[in-house]
């Protein structure tokens, strides 16, 4: 597994209330998506008290070290408004682009927006050299909630070695050492796109409409390398808390829980330290399909099928064959929550200086229902959120914690969404 010791930001680097780096510039902030599929129980996971200081039922309780930390946001709608509830798709995508979909189905479809992660990135993303990380556990690129629009899927890396070559390989440049050369090769790359970026807008105008927003999307790409390029030409800014972590041996991929659960843990050590050495503020993590594939070691019978075909336990009032990947998820955002927070910087935390939104696609997956979607926020933007709290929306749209993140983020939006889920109202009970 990857091996990676984390070390506190120097006083040497901070200002004098460990708060900013000493040259002024804040402590950058990150953000994250971490989505699981299949949902809740909703008596067993949604606390009971409003506000801080919330009681964890069984299916949360794996958080309870980081409660504080942690918002949970209950009542708060996929509103389909005539358009068809798209099982498995429709309540991911209403809360991660701010409306409600028409295409897809548990292999995916498309998106009305460009999800929250692109939004977020676009704004904070740019001075980093990967503007944004997309990761998954189950050995399936496809599997990404990461999306521009329509069906453009931002494909995930699925391999922690080939993860751990991408951060931390031949291009990786050292934000602590104190000499830096720019590669000539890269030099060579970068003139190499900015001639092709010249003749972009003559081919655009030649274009259908279809063509135009392909060949967009392509050149939205391009651009996202140039940048790239262009900060790796660049001697990065101190991290102290930077260090680099040993490469990860193979691995097993595939969708069975110990397999995925192994993966999701060494690619968390590298997205984390991946986030400390600056090398991206931006990540969305996918620990399955919405239509959940993941199984038992030994077992035929998915998260998925179990959701549909396992009959409730009229003692326990649950499913609990089904309910042990609930639990265990919760447990798996734990280890992610753990990781986060145990990485120092000036006065407080990387989860600290993060916002970390979790959610899945339905809240009781038999069902396939889109009210009550389960959706937690964990980190507290440097101090610009107020984490730590149980909110209802009162059957509001989703889209209300998206409007939120964005404006605590910096992003300049009044509103957010399309259709019915549309919002022009922060959630102002968690605005610092």
């Amino acid at each position: 597994g990857a091996v990676a010791v984390s070390l506190p930001l120097l006083d040497l680097f901070l200002d004098g209330n460990g708060e900013a780096l000493a040259n002024g510039a804040p402590i950058p902030t990150r953000f994250g998506t971490w989505f699981w599929g299949c949902g809740v129980n909703t008596a067993r996971w949604f606390p009971g008290k409003l506000g801080s200081g919330y009681d964890l039922k069984p299916e949360l309780a794996p958080i309870a070290p980081w409660r504080d930390k942690v918002s949970v946001f209950s009542n708060f709608n996929c509103i389909l408004d005539g358009k068809p509830n798209l099982v498995h798709w429709s309540g991911v995508m209403a809360t991660l682009t701010g409306s409600a979909p028409l295409k897809g189905g548990v292999t995916g479809g498309s998106a009305e927006a460009p999800t929250l992660d692109c939004l977020v990135a676009d704004h904070i993303g740019r001075g980093s050299r990967f503007r944004s990380l997309e990761l998954a556990c189950t050995g399936q690129s496809a599997v990404s909630y990461s999306m521009r629009a329509g069906s453009t899927v931002n494909p995930s890396e699925v391999d922690p070695l080939q993860l751990y070559r991408r951060l931390f390989g031949p291009e990786f440049a050292d934000p602590n050492k104190a000499n830096f050369t720019p590669d000539p090769a890269i030099m060579v790359r970068e003139s190499v796109l900015s001639s092709v970026k010249d003749d972009r807008e003559a081919l655009i105008r030649s274009l259908g409409a279809a063509d135009r927003q392909r060949v967009d999307q392509y050149f939205t790409s391009v651009r996202q390398v140039e940048e790239q390029l262009g900060q790796m030409l660049q001697k990065p800014a101190p991290a102290e808390a930077c260090t680099i972590p040993k490469a990860p041996g193979q691995t097993t991929l595939g969708p069975t829980w110990d397999v995925a659960t192994r993966t999701h843990d060494v690619m968390a050590q590298l997205l984390v330290m991946a986030l400390a050495c600056n090398q991206t503020r931006v990540f969305s993590m996918a620990l399955s399909n919405a239509g959940s594939n993941l199984r038992k070691p030994g077992e035929p019978v998915s998260f998925h099928e179990l959701t549909h075909e396992e009959p409730g336990d009229e003692k326990l009032g649950y499913q609990p064959k089904a309910t042990f990947f609930i639990e265990r998820s919760m447990e798996t955002f734990a280890t992610m929550l753990k990781h986060l927070d145990g990485v120092r910087e000036g006065a407080g935390t990387l989860l600290d200086h993060s916002l970390i939104l979790a959610t899945s696609e339905s809240n009781f997956a038999k069902i396939h229902s889109v009210d009550n979607l389960p959706i937690l926020v964990a980190g507290s933007a440097g101090g610009r959120w107020k984490q730590g709290q149980h909110i209802s929306g009162n059957g509001d749209p989703s889209s209300r914690v998206g409007l939120t993140i964005q404006q605590v983020l910096g992003l300049p939006v009044t509103e957010w969404g399309g259709g019915a889920m549309q919002t022009s109202k922060p959630i102002s009970e968690v605005v610092a």
